[in-house]
């Protein structure tokens, strides 16, 4: 029993530490490998646009990253719109179980109403992933153009985004959570979990072209009115 106790009180800080460390490692890799992604991306050449530039590149991608994004600018979201609200969600609970898990492993304790902020997004965010990942497994038109990565992406983020929530209230929870959030950064460059970063470049790539051809951001039509 001594014996035992005395190992537990060698190697659990021991471990720790490498958790620690590794979230780290498997951060910067994640990094890394996304970043090659995207500069492999520049070696399919630029197009050469001939066409006078009507509008400002700088404009569409505010537009892009700002306004564009609400659900009634986007005939998709505006047409499911639980869905989007879900999605929104979901993403704001992952962005949230990784700076929970970066403060974690750096050891540093946010002030409690910043905790208490994650701890709401987390919550929310894992319901909404796993009620995706139930609407994809139960409408036939999801399952057909699923594949096993969009299963696996959903599983492996929801387990991370949970278990960064119960690693804010039971300290039991924190290995796992290193271990989810290890795991979750080294397969992002390599399933689908990338979107989240590709999203932001594809957007600003969508912005800059339609911003300079003018169509975007998006021009109200005139108000007609009528002559009596």
């Amino acid at each position: 029993m001594l014996y035992y106790r005395v190992s537990k009180a060698f190697f659990e800080p021991v471990i720790m530490s490498l958790l620690r460390y590794s979230v780290f490692v498997a951060f910067f890799v994640s990094l890394v490998l996304l970043t090659v992604l995207v500069l492999q991306t520049l070696s399919f050449g630029r197009r050469r646009l001939h066409s006078r530039a009507e509008g400002k590149r700088w404009q569409g991608m505010a537009y892009a990253l700002g306004r564009g994004m609400l659900p009634w600018e986007k005939e998709s979201a505006a047409r499911h719109l639980p869905t989007y609200v879900a999605g929104m969600i979901y993403h704001a609970g992952v962005f949230a179980a990784i700076l929970s898990v970066l403060f974690l492993a750096a050891e540093i304790r946010p002030p409690e109403a910043a905790v208490t902020v994650f701890r709401f997004f987390l919550a929310a965010g894992f319901l909404s992933g796993a009620g995706l990942l139930l609407k994809r497994a139960v409408q036939p038109r999801m399952r057909y153009i699923s594949c096993p990565d969009d299963y696996v992406s959903n599983l492996l983020v929801d387990g991370f985004v949970l278990s960064g929530l119960l690693s804010s209230l039971i300290a039991a929870a924190e290995p796992v959570f290193f271990i989810l959030a290890i795991l979750t950064f080294l397969y992002m460059p390599l399933g689908k979990i990338r979107h989240c970063f590709f999203f932001f470049y594809s957007r600003l790539l969508f912005g800059s072209y339609f911003g300079r051809r003018g169509v975007l951001p998006r021009k109200r039509p005139p108000r007609l009115e009528i002559l009596s």
